[in-house]
């Protein structure tokens, strides 16, 4: 089971994860010393099941249900729930990279447009873009057992036209803009 430790640069924070394998799926869990707790639990076909994400004054809980996600956002007790025609969720969380990529199952050279509802600041607002993934390869680094493949996919917000790079090995980030991997306490599991 990988655990480790992102640093979120432009904050300066550090994200502490745990994610693994399990008889249906994935789990990825995090938190942060600012408050800021993920949960997230995806499929065998990596659709995001379930998904929990807190800050210290708001929280979301949401899920896929069929070609939608669905979700309640709140700052106390009773929340407001909301439906958008979406493959997932996208917050700052890296864990939420790794299942994306996943469910998209795209071969070296392939792309795909993906819908997902963007949680962003401190509120957990939610805006609805379209991201285009491209696996531009896959390299092998060299490790102690056996070589560690590492994709790497270009994504374009389709909104802005902005290109960024995203390096994944089995169900670890390695490299996204603004996150670093810093500490990594076992192997990633490869996951096929």
């Amino acid at each position: 089971m990988p655990s480790g430790t992102y640093l979120h640069v432009d904050e300066g924070l550090v994200e502490r994860f745990q994610c693994a394998p399990g008889p249906g799926g994935w789990r990825y869990t995090s938190h942060r010393p600012d408050g800021v707790r993920t949960d997230l639990v995806v499929d065998a076909r990596w659709r995001q099941l379930r998904v929990e994400l807190v800050t210290p004054s708001w929280w979301v809980r949401g899920g896929v249900t069929g070609p939608e996600v669905a979700w309640v956002r709140a700052a106390g007790e009773t929340g407001t729930e909301h439906t958008e025609r979406a493959s997932g969720f996208l917050s700052d969380s890296p864990g939420f990279l790794v299942a994306i990529a996943r469910s998209l199952g795209l071969d070296d050279m392939a792309q795909a447009d993906v819908r997902l509802v963007q949680m962003s600041g401190a509120s957990l607002s939610p805006l609805t873009t379209t991201w285009r993934w491209h696996r531009a390869g896959t390299s092998y680094h060299e490790t102690e057992t056996e070589p560690l493949p590492v994709s790497q996919y270009e994504v374009t917000d389709l909104s802005t036209g902005e290109v960024e790079a995203v390096h994944i090995a089995g169900d670890v980030v390695v490299a996204a803009p603004g996150v670093e991997l810093t500490e990594l306490e076992s192997p990633p599991n490869l996951l096929g």
